[in-house]
């Protein structure tokens, strides 16, 4: 990790914070980018990734501050001229800044969607996109970036956050294909850990207030360890993954591929789908289920 530089993005807080600083203690020069909003996405304060910045710099590393937005365009490219402007080019990208506009769905409005995409998606497009020419000519660089089990899974309230982020996964796949050729690497991590945005969630029920004791018990820096390892030269052999960190737990997450199939030699109609293909076919259905009532067990 020694003189890489490295962009992260959501830096001021939680897993960006964590990661920011063990980049720094490794020897990376950092760019701590965060807006500084609140965590459904509004205000703007450069406290926070000036903070992260000055502890890096007190702890004998070489870090910046940077506040731009991940949401548009112009933001990102600016985020990542601000490496380049001061340390002369980019190595690596984790993707982590986020919102949380949680609403059940027939409630959602068009602002709570567009806002967390923006953030999330579009913000892991800006950024990556951005980085993709310097990564392209020095024939070399990385890209984490962060998914989660609400959009590989499922989760309640959540559908413009868990949108965003299974679109995360999907993207970077795309940039690992795309990239490769480069010596350009892209994995996602869903991570399991407790922040601010963590903290927003409710805790009225029972389950749910077991549920957020056991993420308190999951700390951001085990999920930082995973996100500077595939930053560094050690990941190499990694593209195009998707690893849960839950804990001291690392788990690779499967991707889709086909499970079960049926064929008639004369085609499909409505009676033969119902009394054919589907008794064959339903025994491969995924469950209706939700990430908590997957990931059930305590965390190690």
């Amino acid at each position: 990790m020694k003189d890489k530089v490295v962009v992260v993005t959501g830096a001021g807080n939680g897993i960006g914070r964590a990661t920011a600083l063990l980049l720094g203690a490794l020897g990376a020069r950092v760019v701590v980018n965060d807006l500084g909003a609140s965590g459904s996405g509004e205000g703007q304060d450069a406290g926070p990734a000036e903070q992260v910045a000055r502890e890096i710099v007190a702890a004998g590393g070489e870090a910046v501050a940077d506040t731009h937005s991940v949401a548009t365009r112009d933001g990102a490219a600016a985020i990542v001229q601000a490496a380049v402007d001061r340390y002369g080019r980019i190595d690596g990208v984790v993707n982590n800044a986020g919102i949380l506009r949680d609403r059940i769905f027939h409630k959602m409005n068009e602002d709570e969607w567009r806002a967390v995409l923006d953030v999330h998606l579009n913000g892991s497009f800006y950024v990556s996109r951005a980085a993709a020419p310097f990564f392209k000519d020095q024939q070399g660089g990385a890209l984490v970036h962060m998914t989660s089990t609400s959009g590989l899974i499922g989760n309640f309230g959540q559908a413009n956050y868990a949108a965003a982020k299974l679109g995360i996964a999907a993207l970077s796949k795309s940039i690992a294909l795309d990239m490769a050729r480069f010596n350009v690497r892209s994995n996602c991590i869903a991570p399991f850990a407790w922040s601010r945005l963590i903290g927003t969630l409710p805790s009225e029920t029972e389950a749910e207030k077991q549920r957020l004791a056991r993420m308190q018990s999951m700390k951001p820096e085990q999920v930082a360890a995973v996100a500077a390892f595939l930053v560094g030269d050690g990941a190499r052999e990694i593209n195009g993954q998707i690893l849960a960190v839950r804990g001291n737990e690392v788990m690779v997450m499967s991707q889709p591929r086909p499970v079960a199939s049926v064929h008639s030699a004369t085609g499909w109609d409505q009676d033969s789908l119902q009394s054919h293909a589907l008794p064959a076919l339903k025994r491969a259905f995924t469950p209706l289920e939700r990430s908590p009532e997957v990931f059930c067990w305590d965390p190690v």
